[in-house]
Order: structure tokens, then C-alpha cells, then sequence
């Protein structure tokens, strides 16, 4: 489960290698970008800003309406439910990534370990995203069965994209698009730190 990832690049850069109309002009981004905070994503020919994670509304015991939690990831066995199944079938995007998190280690003293692509500088991670009453645009990123040196660190990971399925995943059928949803078969980086793990605000998975 991802709940943690680096965009390095500018969105002039980013505009560009995804062949994109850059929305966002000159703006900034944190580096790392937490689950409940802004992102950069390719959406509809654009590169946009949307939050990272769908809201989740939840009631306390007496009934009160809870500060929404964001749901991050999406399951790709779990496409096809009602939380997920219309953004998957009309709205999947890009997420450009150059580098995601996992924690490891014992409870308390978990640390940050990276991973990446050796063959790209930024590379695509498939994506969901809707409008919603409470952040306004918002966005998922899709998780599937890690493999090779993915699952050192997690179970799962990130679904990543070649160059050339990049217009499959955000233009073709939804039975395209799910074709793709599976464990990267290239080469993976894997950089443990020292760093402890601090993530920001609440992430879930469905």
C-alpha cells in the first residue's frame, strides 16, 4: 500500500513528458506528496491538481458527521464496486511519480524505503479520479500484487505503465484498462533509509 510518493519534476517537465497541457502554469508541489494533500495529475489532456485520496465519510457513535478520511488506494480486485466502478469505467488518469514509500521495520521505528524505475527519471502510475463535495477534485492510485523486488517491502504496489499503454489506460475500454493492472515485470530500485516513517493525516485502502 502506497501512502507516500515523490514528484520531483516541474510541471513544465511534467507537462511535457506526458505530452500534456500543463493547467498549473508555474505552481509548486511538496516533493512528497502525503494521502489528503494536493498532487499533480494528467487528467483529460491536462496536468491538473486534484487531492490524493477519495473521501470517505464516516459518523461517530452518535450519529455526527467525522472529518472525511481519504481513501488513497483502490484495489484492483475492487474496481468493479460501487466506490470505485464509474471512476474506473469514465475517469482514469495519470499519476506522475519518480520514486513511492513503503515503511519497514519494527512498530515504532519504522523508516522510509524507495522505489523506483532505473529507466525513467518520471514514470506513470495508473490512477482514478472524480468530483467530490468535500476536497473537489480527487484522485486514487490503482495497487495490485507486488512482484520481484516489490515484495521485499509490501505485498502490494502501485500499478506502473509502459510509455505506449499510457493511451490504453486513459482512453480505452475499461477491459483494456484492467488488462494492464498487473505486477511490473522491469527492473526496480529498491533504497532503504534511516529516515523515520511520519506520514500526514489519515490513508486507507478499499
Amino acid at each position: 500500500m502506497c501512502n507516500l510518493y515523490r514528484m520531483t519534476k516541474t510541471t513544465d517537465e511534467v507537462a511535457k513528458w506526458f505530452d500534456a497541457v500543463n493547467a498549473l502554469g508555474g505552481a509548486n508541489f511538496a516533493e512528497e506528496v502525503f494521502p489528503g494533500y494536493p498532487g499533480a495529475v494528467v487528467a483529460e489532456g491536462q496536468l491538473q491538481q486534484m487531492t490524493w485520496g477519495f473521501p470517505l465519510v464516516m459518523k461517530g457513535k452518535s450519529g455526527q458527521p467525522l472529518k472525511p478520511k481519504p481513501v488513497n488506494n483502490a484495489r484492483t480486485d475492487k474496481l468493479d464496486s460501487f466506490f470505485w466502478g464509474y471512476s474506473f469505467e469514465e475517469r482514469r488518469c495519470i499519476i506522475p511519480v519518480t520514486a513511492w514509500a513503503e515503511a519497514e521495520g519494527p512498530k515504532g521505528g519504522k523508516t522510509r524505503s524507495w522505489m523506483s524505475r532505473p529507466d525513467a527519471e518520471v514514470f506513470a502510475v495508473a490512477g482514478v479520479w472524480r468530483e467530490s463535495n468535500e476536497w473537489g477534485r480527487c484522485y486514487s492510485m490503482v495497487m495490485t500484487d507486488a512482484d520481484g523486488l516489490a515484495t521485499e517491502v509490501h505485498s502490494r504496489m502501485p500499478v506502473l505503465l509502459e510509455d505506449a499503454d499510457i493511451g490504453v489506460w486513459t482512453g480505452g475500454s475499461p477491459d483494456d484498462a484492467r488488462a494492464l493492472c498487473k505486477p511490473w515485470q522491469g527492473d526496480l530500485t529498491l533504497d532503504r533509509t534511516g529516515v523515520p516513517w511520519s506520514g500526514r493525516g489519515q490513508v486507507s485502502l478499499l
